[in-house]
C-alpha cells in the first residue's frame, strides 16, 4: 500500500507541476530504479526505468536503451549550456530540443 500510495500521491500533484512548464523548460521524470508494486520483498525487481521528458517542443519518440544514468545528466547539463562531462551522453538532440 505504501508503494502505491506514493504514486497515487505523485499522480495528484503532477498537474501542478505541469502547470508551471514554460517555454525552454524541461521536465524529466525517471527513478533510481524500478519495483514490481505487486512484489512484498525490498528487493529491487527490475533494473529498467522510464525516462519521460515533458516541454514545450518536445517530440515523442523512443531514446532506447540507456547505458547509464549519467545520460540524464548530461542532457540536463546540455539543455542548460554547460559543458559535456566525462560520463554519459545526452540525449537532447533526440528529443527535438536543441541548447
Amino acid at each position: 500500500a505504501g508503494y502505491a500510495a506514493a504514486l497515487e500521491a505523485f499522480d495528484r500533484r503532477l498537474p501542478e507541476a505541469l502547470s508551471r512548464i514554460r517555454p525552454g523548460d524541461l521536465l524529466i521524470l525517471t527513478a533510481d530504479h524500478g519495483n514490481d508494486p505487486t512484489w512484498r520483498g525490498t528487493d529491487h525487481t527490475r533494473e529498467r526505468v522510464p525516462v519521460i521528458g515533458i516541454g514545450p517542443g518536445l517530440k515523442g519518440g523512443d531514446i532506447g536503451l540507456r547505458p547509464t544514468f549519467a545520460d540524464i545528466g548530461e542532457t540536463v547539463a546540455d539543455h542548460l549550456g554547460l559543458a559535456a562531462g566525462r560520463h554519459g551522453t545526452s540525449f537532447l538532440a533526440m528529443i527535438g530540443v536543441h541548447a
